[in-house]
């Protein structure tokens, strides 16, 4: 009976749009051209020419926080400041996902201070890290089977040392379902 009194909330955003895709073969120069007579848009199916796109965003309420206030991984394996983003797409009676999850590097580390850019540091050894590490993506593999991991931190940095435990964590815990990829966005900015 208390139902009515509890009201769902979610951390996150929402949005969904309907597009109209314009299969027109002309080119948008032809488009804007003041001698082009004005056409009639065209498209390929004339029984549904929209589809509908949906942007979900959810946090988790584990280790949500502040920048530099919360990082790394806990001792259940929740790491700090993880949202799942989902896109769906629907055309012709058919609906397509697509999961992309971000969060903190799944190992114990911080970063103290307030100013732009503190150094971070390890909080525990490797051989603390690997139980929690697992926990993390034992729940991920449980939820989306398999996952491409991509690694963002400076690799040549002051975040290297992050950089560098996550790599062992990942080739220590061995698991053929997941995908490792470094990209270093610092190097190509």
């Amino acid at each position: 009976e208390v139902d009515f009194w509890i009201i769902p909330i979610i951390q996150g955003f929402v949005q969904i749009e309907e597009l109209v895709v314009n299969y027109s073969e002309s080119s948008d120069d032809d488009k804007s051209s003041p001698e082009t007579p004005p056409q009639e848009s065209s498209c390929v199916d004339d029984v549904q020419p929209a589809f509908l796109v949906a942007l979900i965003s959810r946090r988790s309420r584990h280790r949500a926080g502040m920048r530099y206030k919360r990082r790394g991984v806990d001792k259940n394996g929740n790491v700090a400041n993880y949202v799942e983003t989902e896109q769906l797409i629907h055309v012709h009676n058919h609906t397509l996902s697509y999961i992309q999850t971000r969060g903190s590097v799944p190992v114990f580390w911080s970063q103290v201070g307030y100013r732009y850019n503190p150094r971070p540091r390890l909080d525990k050894s490797e051989n603390e890290t690997v139980a929690c590490f697992r926990a993390h993506f034992e729940e991920q593999l449980k939820n989306y089977k398999k996952q491409v991991i991509i690694n963002l931190v400076d690799q040549t940095g002051r975040e290297k040392i992050i950089g560098d435990a996550y790599l062992k964590q990942v080739l220590l815990y061995n698991n053929a379902n997941l995908t490792y990829v470094s990209f270093d966005f610092h190097e190509h900015w």
